[in-house]
């Protein structure tokens, strides 16, 4: 089945590290000025989901969400979730450890496209 949120083992191994010191995570990527589009990662709960966000699966067992102007971009894409050295510019929970999250995408298929259609994405309404 097609998946469109994966995760990097390098970023799984980060999730799994920050899930010790602060429970259940979930992470958001917006498409705003002062965040830019960059994954955030979150303790579950301490980032206030709106009626645009949209769950696009689970990696290594956090929800993934995404505002919905942002997903009308990449909803053709494959996302993959990665870690590198380097501080982002938000209140993401790896940045103290002086990494961050980022996305490496790919186009998928029309064969993928065709699965994912039968897929719905949930909303906030029906998360």
């Amino acid at each position: 089945m097609t998946k469109r949120i994966l995760i990097t083992p390098a970023a799984e191994a980060v999730v799994e590290q920050l899930k010790k010191i602060h429970g259940n995570l979930m992470f958001h990527q917006s498409g705003g000025c002062c965040d830019g589009s960059q994954p955030m990662c979150f303790a579950e709960g301490d980032f206030k989901l709106g009626n645009i966000d949209v769950c696009l699966g689970e990696v290594a067992g956090c929800k993934f969400y995404m505002a919905a102007d942002q997903f009308e971009y990449w909803k053709h894409t494959q996302l993959t979730l990665d870690i590198t050295k380097g501080r982002g510019s938000s209140f993401s929970l790896e940045i103290p450890m002086g990494l961050r999250f980022y996305i490496q995408s790919r186009i998928f298929t029309d064969a993928e496209l065709q699965e994912l259609e039968g897929q719905p994405i949930a909303s906030y309404e029906n998360r």
